[in-house]
């Protein structure tokens, strides 16, 4: 089982080997710091083992005005020896619940459509992959959708 806790500023010493990942997007410090402390419009969340061990984190803030108020996956990330064991999940749960709780309108991401392990992942947690994929958002649904049913037309 892992703990989803606050990320702290000395956790930071302990991202470097989940960030060697070639398609985790990577910061400076300052960008980091910005995300801690636990205060919207900004999240930092890790989750960890029962030993401690960094299995992964997100970055999140809610951001937009009126119907575009929404909060945005800046990074998840999952050290590769936790993959495929939840822990993603439980940190995008994590992050929905705090978008419920300040009634976003929806939430987007960013990801690379090379990366299909996570395109595949994502659309699984019920998120849609707009047609402009040169965007790379991905907005949530219910249910997985095709580019049709979300753009509300019949092309393919």
């Amino acid at each position: 089982m892992f703990a989803i806790k606050n990320f702290t500023i000395t956790d930071l010493e302990r991202i470097n080997t989940i960030n060697l990942d070639p398609y985790t997007e990577t910061y400076g410090l300052h960008f980091y710091v910005q995300y801690m402390g636990g205060k919207l419009p900004y999240v930092f969340y890790k989750a960890e083992d029962p030993h401690g061990r960094l299995a992964g984190y997100l970055m999140g803030k809610i951001e937009g005005e009126g119907e575009n108020y929404h909060g945005h996956i800046t990074a998840v990330t999952v050290a590769v020896d936790f993959r495929r064991q939840g822990v993603a999940k439980m940190l995008m749960n994590k992050f929905e619940q705090i978008c419920l709780e300040n009634d976003c309108y929806f939430i987007d991401l960013y990801v690379r459509v090379s990366n299909k392990v996570a395109v595949e992942m994502y659309t699984k947690m019920g998120y849609a992959l707009p047609r402009d994929v040169e965007r790379k958002s991905m907005i949530p649904k219910p249910r997985p959708v095709t580019c049709a049913e979300a753009f509300g037309n019949n092309e393919q």
